[in-house]
């Protein structure tokens, strides 16, 4: 059983009387909140929100940059362990109804800015009741309860008495892509958001000492950093938007010790011109995942140490290394001294291979609430990515005789780009809705920095006159700007297609990948 102070809301009581006038939260800007008063605000957003309909059990959706109040709000959904829906800042039209009305949200927790999407789907949301505008009046119309913030807040008072949330509970339903349909719920209990950061030793990061991480709180990575840095009573830094530019500006300003990279940051941090500072930074660690080729010319050009791991929403963290990283290519091991999960690769048959077979990665739990809890309202999903008791990645993986483990290729139909996971369904959904497409089909393609792009191959009404650009635009108020692909290719006649059931042969046009014929939008010019 996972002791509560293992869970961000206990873990802030805990170093809220330990160390009250330590730093909980820093922002690059010189902001600051202490132990002592974020858990104050918790309780007193605990308070606010139990005033606006939020108990026990329910769904609460936020939509929120990377400031002070989503931490608050996280931590007082929390305390009153309601059921966070963190939504994607991207997300607009159809995704976010989709979303909302998946997730049986009720109550919004969002600024102005966003609210603003909500307008034209309000009527499509029949269980929405309350948006909460955190960051200012509520100006917005829409024809359901709006609240601004001094009308949350005025009158509020911190809630008292509260039990918090167990291990058990669940903290969230995160989103993530749909493989062969719209996006999925993943019921996420508060095991896992602490699991995702749990790898680190003991002494990886001290009471005081700072974690930048400038990944949001809809993502589980930022999530779990926040929960991390609470649990070992450290700083969370924070930024608006990562910017690879300032980053070692950052981190000696902010005087970070960790810090926290995802996906293609790493590529993109190396990739800046050198300079005779780069290595006069207070940086012990970086964690990233993947690493690059050029690891060890980053590890002595920073002068720091890596650590890598491999995870997704659904599982948490299964591999993983220490500062021993290992060979640059791989994603960690199944640590000995990890309890959480096990790992296998497997064939169709859910077989184990040996070393050196390419197979897919399946994690199943070596203690209770560990891993995913399924999808929301999709039991059929749940059961196939569940089935014979192991979760299954969908990526494919080998290992070798020295046990550490190797990504090879997604088994699943998704594209990962700018650490979001893109829906190829979803892509091709909405790229279908142009008058001028008859069909098109979404792979994903190499980009610059270790990641991918995304390539629309499309079969046009009339192909002589068909415009990418016009496309492009068309797309650009329909669908978060990370999905928007970057390629656009016109087909002569037909995809590669199955003979018995006529499905596109993917696996066809990801061998074939780029060609002088995919029209490129970032060389055209073509803003988003």
């Amino acid at each position: 059983m996972l002791d509560k102070k293992y869970l961000a809301p206990h873990a802030l009581a805990h170093w809220a009387e330990a160390t009250p006038d330590a730093t909980a939260i820093e922002h690059v800007d010189g902001q600051s909140v202490t132990f002592a008063t974020l858990l104050e605000e918790s309780l007193l957003f605990a308070g606010a929100l139990a005033r606006v309909g939020v108990g026990q059990g329910t769904h609460i959706a936020t939509m929120l940059p990377n400031f002070f109040d989503s931490h608050r709000t996280l931590l007082g959904i929390g305390w009153l362990r309601g059921v966070e829906v963190p939504l994607n800042n991207a997300y607009t039209g159809r995704m976010l109804q989709h979303a909302l009305v998946t997730a049986d949200v009720t109550i919004v927790v969002t600024t102005a800015e966003f609210a603003e999407r909500l307008v034209n789907i309000a009527s499509a949301l029949p269980l929405l009741e309350t948006v909460v505008v955190i960051d200012g009046p509520a100006t917005v119309g829409l024809p359901l309860r709006v609240i601004g913030r001094d009308e949350f807040l005025d009158g509020a008072t911190p809630a008292t008495g509260l039990e918090g949330p167990s291990y058990h509970d669940t903290a969230s339903l995160l989103f993530t892509s749909g493989t062969t349909g719209p996006s999925k719920a993943v019921v996420t209990p508060w095991a896992v958001v602490h699991q995702f950061w749990s790898f680190p030793p003991e002494d990886f990061i001290e009471p005081g000492e700072g974690l930048f991480c400038a990944l949001p709180l809809f993502h589980n990575s930022g999530r779990a950093a926040f929960n991390f840095t609470l649990v070992r009573g450290g700083r969370l830094i924070i930024r608006d938007k990562f910017s690879a530019t300032h980053v070692w500006d950052d981190v000696r300003k902010t005087n970070a010790t960790v810090l926290a990279l995802v996906g293609p940051l790493t590529s993109l941090v190396y990739s800046a011109e050198p300079t005779d500072r780069d290595a006069d930074n207070p940086v012990h660690t970086v964690v990233c995942g993947p690493m690059i080729p050029e690891i060890e010319d980053f590890k002595q050009r920073f002068g720091v140490e890596i650590m890598t791991c491999y995870g997704q929403t659904e599982s948490g963290i299964p591999l993983a290394t220490d500062q021993d990283h290992g060979p640059w290519a791989n994603c960690g091991k199944p640590r000995k001294d990890y309890p959480w999960t096990e790992v296998r690769v497997v064939n169709q048959f859910d077989e184990p291979v040996g070393p050196g077979v390419v197979g897919e990665l399946v994690v199943r739990s070596a203690e209770p609430w560990s891993l995913n809890m399924g999808y929301y309202k999709m039991p059929s999903e749940t059961a196939a990515a569940w089935r014979n008791g192991w979760f299954h990645t969908g990526d494919g993986f080998t290992y070798d005789e020295e046990g550490w483990y190797y990504f090879v290729d997604r088994m699943r139909d998704t594209i990962r780009r700018r650490g979001e996971n893109i829906s190829s369904y979803e892509v091709e959904v909405m790229v279908g809705e142009h008058p001028g497409v008859i069909e098109c089909a979404a792979i994903g393609v190499a980009g610059d920095h270790g990641d991918d792009e995304c390539l629309a191959f499309v079969i046009a009404r009339d192909p002589a006159n068909f415009d990418p650009a016009e496309l492009i635009g068309f797309l650009a108020s329909r669908m978060p700007h990370y999905m928007i692909p970057r390629y656009i290719e016109v087909v002569d006649g037909d995809l590669p297609r199955n003979e018995t059931s006529m499905r596109v042969r993917k696996f066809e046009l990801r061998s074939r990948g780029l060609s002088e014929r995919s029209w490129d939008r970032q060389a055209a010019g073509v803003s988003l």
